[in-house]
């Protein structure tokens, strides 16, 4: 974890998030699924004038027994996803006038039903009267939402999701909810980006994901484990001068969790290499201006320390000049130790010239890493003034603070691949074993995919051992979670291992159904999920995979 010392806000509590309920009203339209939707009033506390599902607030009566008990409920919904169902039932009475309830008979509720009941005055209590229970049965967890920490709002809401009853005509109570509609989940997004139709982050992202689903009936079986598609409490940063927002799987997501924890919207997500980005006190990254299919935004340099420990340099790119000015202009040319992850031609060239800038200052810091093996392309030829031993400690000790990096050599990716981990502050340095954005390529005979599996469940190992949650990869975005679970470093670690495993048990497929077919059909077929542009890359993972098989045999 990450040391309080180190963090380049100062702390701010989020407000806690309030218990709600949202449900999604689904019916099967002359064009597809249809959702209904309503728009909140312009004086509303949260999201004034925006277009989405009825929910509120959950209620203490909501969860009585005695509620409980005027309710269907599946034999697997459990006690908290019935009170939810409640709530929901509850505020699409109030809002919509929209009744999930059924008769004595086993009939739903109709507009008549609707008519003789008050929707200011308690459901339960009318609906036993009439001899209805409430058809909590018929609502299923679709998703779940916990409000962006920057909000002075805040609700813990699951997104759950009905069939609309038939022979019911939604009607607004024109005081919260206006305009009710229904509409296609691709034609609110369309008419939202047309500026036409106002929606807000959780709205467009449970949309996104509802599209895909032609009918009430599928999305109905998709809901039927109990658990929610996603859990999600987004994030935002800054691009291109606006503010965005994203959840725990896309890119930008870790970076924001280490440099703003609770949730301000202070980092700044574009791209550049003219001037270093703080992630902590005590780390800064300087991309490498080498954008390419392969280095994605450029070759992240990394500089830990502070001015009164100095700097160890990791990873100083390719030679650049300009590059290697600004990583020794950002260290106050007080850079101790330059380490390299591994001999690449992004990664190690400009390491000499780095330590050429330092040397006329009196100081001349080792060029740390280990040496490139026999196996390398000619490009890739490092030789370090010192080799790092796996399980060695670089430290870097001031009067207030020290900066530990602990070696785990790491071979798969490069034969002579090393990462590092920040033990004081739970950070993983991963160069190329991993990325975020994309899979590393496994190019023998120096990369090897056994070993390159075999140092992921190192990586494991460490994430448990130092309390991991961010990964800074050579390229892409910082990893992880605040949160454990979903997204943290060693989910990230296990989803990468069981996406090689995967695409392994594809190749094999392929392999058993084209005994004789040569590498390129077999890279066409097991790899028809990449562009074919990128296929002469794959081809190298696909020979990995092929050798490890074959070892296997």
């Amino acid at each position: 974890m990450v040391r309080k010392t180190q963090l380049l806000h100062t702390p701010r509590p989020p407000v806690a998030p309030r218990p709600a309920a949202t449900v999604l009203l689904l019916r099967d339209g002359p064009q597809g699924l249809e959702v209904l939707m309503t728009r909140r009033a312009m004086t509303a506390s949260f999201a004034p004038g925006a277009y989405v599902f009825p929910g509120g607030g959950i209620d203490a009566s909501d969860a009585d027994a005695a509620t409980h008990a005027a309710a269907q409920r599946r034999p697997t919904q459990s006690d908290l996803d019935l009170t939810r169902a409640i709530a929901a039932i509850r505020e699409s009475f109030e809002e919509l006038g929209i009744l999930l309830a059924r008769h004595a008979n086993g009939e739903m509720a109709t507009d008549q039903d609707v008519a003789q009941l008050n929707r200011t005055a308690p459901l339960t209590a009318q609906c036993q009267a009439r001899q209805m229970t409430l058809a909590a049965d018929q609502v299923y967890v679709l998703a779940h939402w916990i409000t962006d920490r920057d909000l002075p709002r805040r609700f813990d809401v699951p997104f759950l999701v009905a069939r609309m009853p038939e022979g019911q005509t939604p009607v607004a109570d024109e005081s919260e909810q206006f305009e009710p509609v229904w509409v296609r989940p691709a034609d609110a997004l369309a008419r939202h980006k047309d500026g036409q139709f106002f929606i807000i982050f959780p709205t467009i992202r449970t949309l996104e994901k509802l599209q895909a689903y032609a009918t009430v009936d599928a999305v109905l079986q998709a809901c039927a484990s109990e658990q929610p598609w996603f859990t999600s409490c987004p994030r935002a940063g800054l691009l291109n001068g606006h503010e965005e927002r994203y959840m725990e799987h896309e890119a930008p997501f870790g970076e924001l969790a280490l440099t703003c924890p609770d949730g301000q919207i202070a980092h700044t997500l574009d791209w550049q290499s003219d001037h270093p980005v703080a992630l902590l006190k005590n780390l800064q990254r300087l991309t490498a201006p080498n954008p390419s299919v392969m280095t994605g935004p450029g070759t992240n340099s990394y500089l830990v320390g502070d001015p009164d420990t100095g700097y160890i340099a990791i990873d100083p790119g390719p030679v650049a000049p300009e590059h290697q000015e600004k990583l020794w202009r950002a260290a106050g040319g007080n850079i101790r130790m330059i380490v390299c992850t591994h001999s690449h031609s992004d990664h190690s060239p400009g390491a000499q010239p780095l330590q050429a800038l330092c040397e006329p200052h009196g100081h001349k810091p080792p060029l740390l890493g280990l040496p490139s093996q026999p196996t390398a392309r000619p490009n890739s030829h490092f030789v370090p003034d010192r080799e790092l031993a796996d399980g060695e400690k670089l430290v870097l000790q001031g009067p207030q603070h020290s900066h530990t990096l602990r070696v785990i050599h790491t071979p798969g990716h490069a034969a002579n691949h090393l990462c590092l981990v920040l033990e004081e502050d739970g950070l993983l340095f991963s160069g190329d074993h991993v990325l975020n954005g994309s899979t590393t390529v496994i190019d023998p005979p120096d990369g090897h995919m056994s070993d390159y599996l075999e140092s992921l469940d190192k990586l494991l190992q460490a994430c448990a051992q130092d309390s991991i949650d961010f990964i800074l990869p050579a390229h892409g975005y910082v990893l992880g979670n605040l949160e454990p679970g979903a997204y943290d470093a060693a989910d990230v670690i296990q989803r990468l291992k069981k996406h090689r495993l995967q695409r392994e048990a594809k190749i094999l497929g392929v392999m058993r159904a084209l005994p004789e077919g040569s590498m390129q059909e077999w890279v066409e077929r097991a790899y028809d999920d990449v562009p074919p542009r990128l296929w002469p890359v794959a081809m190298r993972s696909l020979t990995a995979h092929v050798e490890r098989l074959r070892e296997m045999v």
